[in-house]
């Protein structure tokens, strides 16, 4: 960067456009938003990062972000802790609880089989899924994978490996979205729609 610019906001600025989805525009403008902003509110930014990773860790259980272990979820005696829901990541855990239609337990992976990343099965919580099934009672897992080449590859692997546990795997229903048209729907997504029909 430019020797007009003091290192202090340039380096703001770097820190900034190394998260997802912040290029180098939006990094310059949330910096120079923070510097004509009141102190408070870049004081209360900075205290909320460091909270982030002074108080929060992974559930020992299933592996969401918590600040007690375990989580609220798994500590909770009204879910039914026969059925794990099997997600990617965090966020996923929040657009299920969403929905208000799921009452059992999650197990989330942090991230999906990616051999073009180098994402292989052991960097995922796959291993301690296996482990939670063999010593708990676990009926029924949803595998809540994302739709796609990773989500379905890491969807098969982990069937492949609880074969034979005594646990039903059911998958995500897929089809077309709520107010999409069908002509603009993809075509394997309106396969599946297809496939997976229901009776009227």
């Amino acid at each position: 960067m430019s020797k007009a610019i003091p290192e202090p906001v340039t380096k703001l600025i770097d820190s900034f456009s190394r998260l997802p989805g912040v290029g180098p525009k939006t990094a310059s403008r949330l910096t120079y938003y923070l510097l004509r902003a009141p102190d408070e509110v870049s004081l209360k930014l900075a205290e909320a990062l460091n909270n982030l990773k002074s108080q929060t860790r992974y559930c020992s259980s299933c592996y969401n972000i918590t600040v007690e272990d375990p989580c609220p979820i798994c500590s909770d005696a009204r879910r039914d802790h026969h059925v794990l829901a099997v997600v990617e990541e965090p966020l996923d855990v929040m657009a299920l609880e969403r929905t208000s239609q799921f009452d059992g337990l999650y197990h989330v992976l942090h991230g999906a089989i990616s051999p073009v990343n180098g994402v292989g099965p052991d960097a995922l919580r796959i291993r301690e899924l296996v482990e939670r099934v063999q010593k708990n009672a676990v009926t029924e897992i949803i595998i809540a994978t994302n739709p796609g080449m990773e989500g379905d590859a890491t969807a098969m692997y982990i069937q492949k490996e609880l074969v034979g546990k005594g646990v039903k795997m059911t998958r995500l229903a897929r089809g077309l979205p709520v107010g999409g048209d069908i002509e603009y729907v993809d075509t394997v997504t309106l396969s599946r729609a297809l496939q997976g029909r229901s009776e009227m």
